[in-house]
């Protein structure tokens, strides 16, 4: 079957696929697609779990050639903010033993490669460091229920000293300021404790060590009130820190709660209630209405309606018809249903999703790269600033002592990093989060970056501009030749295959009540079309300018030259060397085509259409949606095509992930359309699982929306900081006041990163 510009989706159920892809465009492409997932394996190695998935461990900006041949996983708790995750990399990485070492902040998961079993070093080496940690497999956990009294209790137990200092104070100033003391240093001691434990794992200059040597500078001075005020407000920023961490795996922790963990198998007619891990492809499950689906299935039932808005975004619930896949975590809406499991434990759509996310942290943006580059630069300028602010007054200007120390340990404070440091991160994870939330999913800060400088989309057309479900339109036999004939000869070689146009012909033959007989040795011919033998006579169906010369009349010319320029695409069918008639097929604009395109306008990005149909039809298209476009394209050409676009423009290549991956990588960022089951997902640097073209316009407003919150929330670190600095240096501002400087501005950062979860975007 000859396609113009339709995907050809292989199917590892269909045998008919083995050796038979569709000509020209899209039955040329490139299967390219790396399944990393589908060859990664679990074993045990002395009790650790390792998994040899290597390929998912990559450096902020080039993969990393890993030699380790085991992976051990562990769970961190205590990591209120992505800095967090650098002092744990740095206390496991003096290790040597450790080959890779990444923390993953989202899913609060920590991954180290080793060639020996490294457990217990790590664990000693995380727990120095000041953090809890726990071992795991490579699987996905639900994190465990908050514990508000342990969140909560030391900053309430510090605020209730604090006030009973201040009611002594007020009564008796020298048992004041004995209390402030006892305050300070009971909210000092776990913090003390954690800044030596961070000193000896590699990471001197953190805040918790400007804070503790801030608070006993303070007491030195006889500035107890501050002591006390600096470790109070302190710990309310941390608990901010710790809010915000939060909300940015608030989705994750909803992802992970769509799977249920049993499941109702059915097994020789009996039904048994089993772990959802046990299950494996090709056992047959039930659903109660109202439940999930703990795997991703393939629908036994004639039909049923599934709530897929957990994955899409899409509130109405979808029909589906036997035969068809349902991704885990959908619900099944009105009827119990039975289904066929198609993916391994660890491999379903929600488990890919997952393991996408914690890809994408490793995918840093980099602005994000170059912000904690220049923290680490700030923090021991800031320290070295404090220190010569602290000596100089006072050996060469006679200044006081005790005034300029206060003056240095008040600038220490504003040295803190915090706000700048989480200023990125805060942004674009809350910008992941709400993509996700509208059925998008970007792969890290590295797209999300991209995506807003795009100027120009190049979109393929079926199945993206188009609904990738063609109809027969017409059927026009050769004379003395029957439409049944025609149809039979048809579908004859097209019979078994998934692909769009075969489905189309082998449709309009079931309506028309033809009986296909299934023809022998079907195979594709690159670039002309398929054939098969038929009781021994070559049948094939190709498009019509492949055929050798003079096989079509003139008016046969004409008439395909008609249906081409109504936007329908013809295909000649042949038996032996006998003209038999055409058939012609035509594919429907999806309905958010033409806003798609007047947003992205109103954006100033320009789209263009690549496709590999011919030009009459492509035309037809275009027209409609007042765009530019190329038609005739191989696989090879469309590379051709955005490689040349790249040279002037920024651009992003839009097609289904799989077959158009050549393309893809072409361009600066390549999206892929599908649903939330389509491994294409893993192929492109982002994918609209919802199926909206709505969705580009969305994504790129969202990036340019994140690019501008990231410039405030700079601005808003660096701003506060620069005017304690100045107050300081003039003895305006104090200890306490710096503190919330910096909380404030962790606040605010914080703050305004969240705006981003419900940010309304341009319609």
């Amino acid at each position: 079957m000859f396609s113009t510009d339709t995907k050809h989706k292989q199917s590892q159920h269909d045998p008919h696929e083995t050796g038979h892809s569709h000509a020209h465009e899209n039955h040329d492409k490139i299967h390219s697609h790396k399944h990393s997932h589908e060859h990664e394996h679990t074993h045990k190695h002395n009790g650790a779990h390792c998994s040899h998935d290597h390929d998912h461990v990559v450096q902020e900006t080039s993969p990393l050639e890993l030699t380790a041949n085991q992976r051990f996983n562990w769970i961190i708790h205590g990591m209120d903010c992505p800095s967090c995750a650098g002092k744990i990399e740095n206390a496991v990485k003096k290790l040597p033993e450790a080959k890779q070492v990444k923390v993953l902040f989202t899913t609060e998961k920590l991954v180290v490669d080793s060639d020996v079993d490294i457990r217990a070093a790590v664990e000693k080496a995380v727990k120095q460091a000041g953090f809890e940690i726990k071992e795991t497999d490579s699987s996905p956990k639900l994190p465990p229920a908050t514990n508000h009294w342990k969140t909560f209790s030391p900053i309430l137990i510090l605020a209730a000293l604090m006030f009973a200092s201040w009611g002594i104070s007020s009564i008796n100033a020298p048992a004041g300021q004995i209390a402030f003391i006892i305050t300070t240093l009971i909210g000092l001691y776990p913090v003390a404790t954690k800044a030596i434990k961070l000193i000896r794992s590699g990471t001197p200059f953190a805040i918790e060590t400007l804070m503790s040597v801030a608070a006993i500078g303070a007491l030195f001075i006889d500035a107890t009130a501050e002591a006390a005020m600096v470790i109070l407000l302190f710990k309310l920023g941390e608990i901010l820190e710790s809010y915000a961490a939060g909300r940015a795996r608030r989705g994750v922790s909803a992802l992970m709660a769509l799977v249920p963990d049993q499941a109702l198998l059915v097994k020789d007619g009996k039904k048994k209630t089993v772990s959802a891990a046990e299950l494996r492809p090709g056992d047959i499950i039930e659903v109660a209405p109202g439940a999930r689906l703990p795997t991703d299935a393939e629908l036994l039932s004639p039909f049923a309606s599934f709530d897929e808005s957990a994955l899409t975004g899409e509130s109405v619930p979808v029909e589906r018809q036997q035969g068809e896949k349902v991704a885990a975590g959908c619900l099944s809406v009105d009827s119990a249903v039975q289904m066929r499991v198609i993916s391994e434990p660890g491999h379903n759509a929600i488990d890919r999703i997952l393991q996408l996310i914690e890809e994408a942290e490793e995918r840093r943006a980099p602005i994000e790269r170059f912000i904690d580059r220049f923290s680490r630069i700030y923090t021991p300028l800031i320290i070295l600033f404090s220190a010569l602010v602290v000596l100089i007054p006072p050996l060469f200007f006679a200044g006081s002592w005790e005034n300029w120390i206060y003056r240095g340990l008040t600038l220490l404070l504003i040295g803190c990093p915090c706000a700048l440091v989480i200023s990125t991160p805060a942004a674009i994870t809350s910008a992941l989060a709400a993509a996700t939330r509208r059925g998008s999913l970007i792969k890290g800060g590295a797209a999300l970056e991209q995506l807003g400088a795009v100027t120009t989309i190049a979109l393929d057309k079926t199945g993206t501009l188009t609904e990738g479900k063609p109809q027969v339109t017409d059927i026009e036999p050769a004379e003395n030749i029957t439409t049944e004939t025609v149809l039979a000869l048809a579908g004859a070689v097209e019979s078994g295959s998934h692909h769009p146009l075969a489905k189309s012909i082998l449709e309009a033959a079931e309506r028309k009540g033809v009986t296909i007989v299934e023809a022998e040795q079907r195979k594709a011919l690159a670039g002309i079309g398929v054939e098969g033998q038929l009781s021994g006579q070559r049948i094939l169906v190709s498009a019509p300018e492949r055929l050798p010369e003079n096989t079509l009349s003139a008016d046969w010319k004409q008439r395909v030259a008609d249906l081409e320029s109504s936007g329908k695409t013809a295909v000649a069918v042949m038996q032996d060397k006998q003209f038999m008639g055409l058939i012609a097929m035509q594919d429907t604009l999806r309905q958010d085509a033409i806003d798609t395109i007047r947003l992205l306008k109103k954006q100033g990005v320009q789209a263009i259409m690549l496709t590999g149909d011919n030009p009459r039809a492509a035309a037809a298209i275009a027209g409609q949606l007042g765009i530019d476009y190329r038609a005739g394209l191989l696989p090879e050409d469309k590379v051709k095509a955005v490689t040349e676009l790249n040279k002037n423009h920024h651009t992003m290549m839009v097609g289904d992930g799989i077959n158009d991956a050549p393309a893809m990588k072409a361009a600066s960022i390549g999206v892929a359309m599908g649903s939330g089951t389509d491994v294409a997902l893993e192929t492109a640097d982002a994918a609209l699982t919802h199926n909206r073209l709505t969705g580009l316009a969305e994504i790129i407003a969202l990036s340019r929306t994140t690019h501008y919150n990231i410039r405030q929330n700079i601005t808003i670190a660096l701003g506060l900081k620069a005017i304690f600095l100045i107050t300081s240096l003039l003895g305006i501002t104090g200890l306490w006041m710096a503190v919330l400087a910096d909380s404030g501005a962790t606040a605010l950062v914080t703050a305004n990163a969240i705006r981003l979860l419900r940010v309304k975007l341009q319609k």
